[in-house]
């Protein structure tokens, strides 16, 4: 991919067709590539940017499918702004991953309507996958390629699912005073059930859902009928992993790097715009500011995968906590907005039950009240939030919760419309919550 700078160092990146473009990348831990971020606090200064947007990917699993991501969804941007309205971009990149067997539906136009699943085949984790996992847990290969032996060899053995969980918890494990152990959670709930769970159980649990969001007979029979299961049960624990990283990007290295941004560029208004764990990542990050910025005017989150209680001052089924995020709303000079989606069913099905998951029972009743994600039916249990049909006018402030079902539709199973977002409507509600002035 060949790129092009101007002395702002804004870039033309191979997919970005909006200009100027500057890219903010983080390490695992947080720390950025300093020479972007300095090269964007001053690009933003000196090209006069009147309104920034920046937009964090989710489980992208390296730099060009997230510019592909960014290059179609600023695409309708230039052609809305108003007058007297300067608009920049600024693409999130962070170190994280998605299976290579799931189909993402936005970065291919001309394939039209997601077609029938194919038959089922063998829950194997093929190569692409498996280096992308080695790229995220590094040092960890040799444990990887268990679980592709597993996978492919599918004892029908407890024990063999025994040591296929045990192996996932030395996997995502981390020190006890890591700070990315806290900032895993959004409502207190600790490790997940799943990771914790008898494996059998869980694995049989994930197989009834994948069923549910697939519709259709899963490969094999009896105990290696389960390895289906077992499969996403990694993709599940790998997730997991993402999720909790993308809090650390967030609170360590997105939030001061934008109080570098409102003091370097102070007539600069920042729009933060995430994806799945994008969305966990960009919320984090308000976390993360230093005291007193307040630079940022609005937030828009698109089927964003973490708690939808988050916000929340108090949860419902524990009233004496709130939410990892409680009162973070509040650091915005404008609305956070919840575009979501009922057709996703990597969120309405999946996302629930690697939360929950008590190992007893297969069912679906009670999940979405207590596990359910922001992307699947909105922000829950703050006081005042608005829920909105898309097109409505977004108020100027407060937690906001737009249905998005009506274009955010498409996409094969497991995952369904996740990462259906590139549309003209979604643009037009990030300008609308940024009170950017339009066309």
């Amino acid at each position: 991919m060949t790129d092009t700078a101007d002395s702002s160092g804004a870039r033309a990146a191979g997919g970005i067709g909006v200009q100027p473009y500057w890219e903010l990348t983080f390490d695992a831990d947080g720390d950025p590539d300093a020479g972007q971020r300095d090269r964007l606090v001053a690009g933003a200064a000196q090209q006069r940017v009147t309104d920034l947007l920046v937009f964090a990917h989710g489980w992208n699993n390296d730099r060009s499918m997230a510019t592909r991501l960014y290059g179609r969804f600023f695409a309708p941007f230039p052609a809305m702004a108003g007058a007297g309205v300067r608009l920049g971009y600024t693409g999130v990149i962070w170190p994280a991953m998605r299976f290579t067997d799931e189909p993402i539906p936005d970065f291919d136009p001309a394939a039209g309507p997601p077609q029938a699943a194919a038959p089922a085949g063998p829950p194997l984790l093929d190569d692409a996958s498996l280096r992308a996992l080695a790229r995220v847990f590094p040092g960890r290969e040799l444990t990887l390629r268990r679980f592709q032996e597993l996978l492919a060899e599918r004892p029908a053995a407890r024990s063999a699912f025994d040591e296929f969980a045990r192996l996932l918890r030395e996997l995502v494990a981390v020190r006890e005073n890591d700070p990315a152990r806290r900032l895993a959670e959004d409502v207190g709930t600790g490790t997940p059930a799943m990771l914790t769970d008898d494996p059998l159980g869980v694995c049989e649990i994930f197989t009834a859902a994948l069923e549910k969001c697939g519709h259709q007979e899963l490969f094999g029979d009896g105990l290696g009928r389960l390895w289906n299961g077992a499969k996403e049960f990694l993709r599940q624990t790998a997730y997991y992993a993402m999720k909790r990283r993308a809090g650390v990007v967030g609170r360590l290295g997105l939030g001061p790097a934008l109080g570098k941004l409102v003091t370097g560029a102070p007539g600069t208004r920042i729009h933060l715009i995430g994806h799945s764990f994008g969305a966990r990542l960009v919320s984090y990050g308000l976390h993360g500011m230093p005291p007193g910025v307040t630079g940022v005017k609005s937030v828009t989150l698109l089927q964003g995968a973490f708690s939808h209680y988050a916000f929340a001052a108090r949860l419902p089924h524990d009233p004496d906590r709130g939410g990892a995020l409680k009162g973070v709303q509040q650091r915005v000079d404008g609305p956070v907005v919840a575009c979501y989606s009922r057709h996703d069913s990597a969120l309405s099905h999946l996302y629930p039950l690697a939360s929950k998951l008590s190992g007893d029972s297969a069912g679906f009743l009670g999940l979405f009240d207590r596990w359910g994600a922001i992307g699947h039916d909105g922000i829950q249990a703050v006081d005042g939030a608005r829920r909105l049909k898309l097109g409505a006018a977004v108020p100027g402030a407060g937690c906001v919760s737009v249905d998005a079902s009506s274009v955010v539709r498409d996409g094969p199973p497991p995952a369904g419309a996740h990462s259906d977002v590139c549309h003209a409507e979604l643009a037009r509600v990030v300008l609308a919550a940024g009170r950017v002035v339009t066309r």
